[in-house]
């Protein structure tokens, strides 16, 4: 028995998504010094912190983007989603003058409830993941300008609800360490997701789905039933990007989310979970995340002309989908 330990160690070591998160943290620790050499701004403590706050949305993002590609599918709304929860939140707190954490519980539930709604477009009309999400996303940028009446809808009347991401709880106890509010939700939803993917039947069910859906179902599994429970799982991780990004900016900007997602994927696939499914940790979402996120700040702190980081980011998901494609020739 002893003599297999050190072949099993190799085994995991050499595994090609273990070697994908160790490259992806490898590429985040040269980014951080190739910025810093670039200019000394970057590594200064405020700039650390925005890039913090900037990575709490997207990594909560890419946790809810993770779920579902791990079981073969794609969610090209969770950018509207995100602001169609942000704009619910608005509603019931300034519109309606409800309880803040009301407020919070009514943009985590409508989340869920329209990720259940992309659930049963994919499960039960059998509608291509691709194509039902992507008439989501339609359908959820036009309610958020609907109900918003086009315009933005401020939070200054909620009392405490811009310390949801803006506040420091870790500061209070350590003034020297200002660590956001957002970022400890971001790192507890990972904990949650990491969790539920690991240690529950739901989590199993999760990479089932992916890898071979049919022989599950021939098992007898409900498969329609636990993949929109997936999704909704991941829409209600999107309400609380909305309460994230809301509370960021203490307004719910209803034209806000495009773009959004294409930063998730990118994170989700960068941090070595295969478009294939099957395959896929919140670990290495989280570096994917954090990766996204200091490239963008690097490029705004060298005065990078928008545009070039639209081309930069495109050409990060062009590469991250190559990397996957060649993970899975190398897993055959």
């Amino acid at each position: 028995m002893e003599e297999t330990k050190p072949v099993n160690l190799l085994s995991r070591l050499t595994d090609t998504g273990a070697h994908q998160k160790l490259l992806a943290f490898a590429s985040l620790i040269a980014l951080l010094i190739a910025f810093s050499i670039a200019s000394p701004n970057f590594m200064q403590t405020s700039n650390m912190i925005a890039i913090l706050q900037a990575t709490s949305v997207n990594g909560v993002l890419a946790i809810a983007a993770t779920l579902v590609i791990i079981t073969g599918g794609i969610d090209l709304s969770v950018g509207t989603l995100m602001t169609f929860c942000a704009v619910i939140a608005g509603v019931v707190l300034t519109y309606a003058g409800m309880p803040l954490l009301l407020g919070v519980m009514a943009a985590i539930a409508a989340g869920a409830l329209c990720g259940l709604c992309s659930g049963t477009f994919v499960a039960k009309m059998k509608i291509p993941p691709f194509i039902a999400t992507l008439g989501m996303m339609l359908i959820l940028k036009g309610l958020s300008l609907v109900i918003s009446g086009t315009r933005p809808i401020y939070f200054n009347d909620t009392p405490g609800f811009d310390q949801i991401s803006r506040g420091s709880l870790i500061g209070e106890i350590l003034p020297s360490l200002p660590i956001p509010n957002g970022v400890l939700i971001l790192f507890l939803v990972a904990m949650a997701a990491a969790y539920i993917l690991g240690r529950t039947v739901l989590g199993r069910y999760t990479f089932a789905l992916g890898s071979n859906e049919e022989a599950v179902r021939l098992s007898g599994v409900n498969t329609d039933a636990w993949k929109m429970a997936i999704y909704a799982l991941a829409g209600g991780i999107c309400g609380i990007a909305g309460i994230l990004i809301a509370s960021r900016l203490n307004s719910a900007q209803p034209a806000l989310g495009l773009g959004y997602e294409l930063e998730a994927i990118a994170a989700v696939v960068i941090g070595g979970t295969s478009l294939s499914g099957g395959r896929g940790t919140i670990i290495g979402t989280l570096i994917g995340a954090l990766i996204m996120a200091v490239l963008t700040n690097g490029l705004r702190v060298l005065s990078v002309a928008q545009e070039w980081q639209t081309v930069v980011t495109g050409a990060i998901i062009i590469l991250a989908v190559y990397a996957d494609m060649v993970r899975r020739r190398q897993a055959k």
